[in-house]
């Protein structure tokens, strides 16, 4: 199976999610818990909530497989995402609720690990820092909308709610400093869902690593509630009524991150 999906575009954007694949190989999954083969902590439907971005011409990359084989938005060395903070791993060994993954004794030791990176990790990384290379020879700079989601309440992470739009830009550091407030900006043109800027996720280690502004580089994650277009209740269903009423909300995001880019080049 296919490690992820590409189509290449013509503006200078991607669109990236490196969280909604569900494949685990069988011989993995033989390992696995009854908790991990539901597969929770799956971005579900990204690439369907997202289906305007290719109408948009942008490069559209998006993971196949489960981020418990793999979390392709950790840094490859190990390194926590948030120091201090309670974090999953680059393979993980429990899911967002603190089940285990792995069977008593089946986790994966050192150089398992390693054996995944290069498999899973690396390329998806690949793709990603080539068409980012890509863009930005062809247009001068280049923009990546990396996307995700999560449950709305997850007390592992954060205590209450989390906002529906949970924008990141490493504190400016992804973007040009401009980016982020005007991004936030758009968000709030939509009070129905709450919106926010650098707040409790700031962006993980693809927004970090590949959000170079002074090399025009500029990178965003978006962080979005399940509730806005999908049933958190435990089937994971996708809710078309939802995701038509979010979605115009993502678009001018998206948009705006295009024309915040065209101001800088």
């Amino acid at each position: 199976m296919r490690l992820f999906e590409f189509v290449p575009g013509t503006i200078p954007l991607l669109w990236s999610a490196p969280h909604p694949g569900t494949h685990i190989p069988l011989q993995l999954e033989a390992r696995m818990t009854p908790a991990a083969l539901q597969r929770a902590d799956t971005d579900w439907n990204m690439p369907r909530l997202y289906d305007f971005v290719r109408d948009l011409g942008a490069h559209v990359l998006h993971a196949t497989h489960s981020r418990y084989v793999i979390d392709l938005n950790r840094d490859p060395s190990g390194v926590p995402l948030y120091p201090g903070a309670d974090n999953t791993e680059l393979c993980p060994t429990s899911t967002a609720q603190w089940e285990p993954l792995y069977r008593e004794g089946q986790a994966p030791g050192p150089d398992e690990i390693a054996e995944r990176t290069a498999r899973y990790w690396q390329p998806y990384h690949d793709q990603l820092r080539h068409t980012l290379d890509a863009i930005r020879a062809r247009h001068g700079y280049a923009l990546l909308f990396d996307a995700h989601s999560i449950r709305s309440e997850l007390p592992r992470f954060f205590e209450g709610r989390l906002p529906d739009i949970n924008l990141g830009t490493a504190d400016q550091a992804s973007a040009a400093p401009a980016i982020g407030p005007q991004l936030l900006e758009a968000a709030q043109r939509f009070p129905d869902y709450a919106s926010v800027l650098n707040g409790r996720f700031k962006g993980g280690y693809i927004t970090r690593a590949y959000g170079h502004p002074a090399r025009g580089i500029h990178a965003v994650q978006l962080e979005l509630t399940w509730r806005c277009y999908m049933d958190e209740a435990g089937s994971f269903a996708f809710d078309e009524a939802r995701a038509a009423r979010i979605r115009p909300t993502l678009r001018a995001l998206v948009e705006r991150l295009i024309h915040a880019g065209t101001a800088l080049a």
